[in-house]
């Protein structure tokens, strides 16, 4: 199976405001895109497992014309809080490189 990082040129994160975080899939090519842009590997459940988001929470934003998939998904707590440790997110893309998708 392929992974993330296999089918993917760039994967990004950020924050999207002090509640929500956004990740960036930009498949490679439109191939790529059409076959794994719908993966269930990168449904709401993955987002809950690595992230700790509700998994009905998480929302999709395909870019057709690009080959990007942008993800938002809620923070567990708020951008800047007590615990947190990466306050612009910058870093959680990683998380997600390796995983293999149908």
């Amino acid at each position: 199976m392929a992974t993330v990082n296999e089918v993917c040129r760039l994967v990004r994160s950020k924050n999207a405001g002090p509640y929500w975080v956004t990740v960036d899939f930009f498949f490679k090519d439109a191939e790529s895109y059409a076959r794994y842009a719908r993966s269930p590997a990168l449904g709401g459940d993955t987002f809950a497992r690595l992230f700790g988001a509700d998994p009905a929470l998480v929302k999709y934003f395909p870019v057709d014309s690009l080959h990007v998939l942008k993800v938002s998904y809620p923070r567990t707590s708020p951008q800047g809080g007590e615990v947190e440790r990466d306050m612009h997110c910058g870093q959680q893309y990683v998380r997600l490189l390796d995983i293999e998708l149908d």
